[in-house]
């Protein structure tokens, strides 16, 4: 068996939210903050904190606009958080494998 470096998970993913955030983005390409609140049945301001925290580490991009004079917020993964996830993923496999 190999050994296993549990620095090697991504602290900044690993948590439950910012998982959950990170794998609906994966599969999107992009959505909006009402969305990504529903499906990860979280609070606005819950959201908005975990949103910042992966968006300080260059995960994801937000992008804040007006619809119809309402406020909406858009939110994608850049090209530096997809290959964070995947690395996120394979040190996961590693772990279990």
């Amino acid at each position: 068996m190999t050994a296993f470096d549990i620095h090697a998970i991504d602290d900044v993913i690993h948590g439950r939210l910012r998982l959950g955030i990170m794998a609906y983005l994966i599969g999107a390409t992009r959505a909006d903050f009402v969305t990504l609140k529903q499906h990860l049945q979280t609070t606005d301001g819950n959201l908005s904190v975990h949103l910042r925290k992966l968006e300080e580490a260059g995960y994801v991009e937000v992008e804040k606009s007006f619809q119809d004079r309402k406020p909406r917020t858009e939110v994608k993964l850049t090209t530096k958080g997809r290959k964070a996830f995947v690395r996120y993923l394979d040190s996961l496999s590693g772990l279990i494998g």
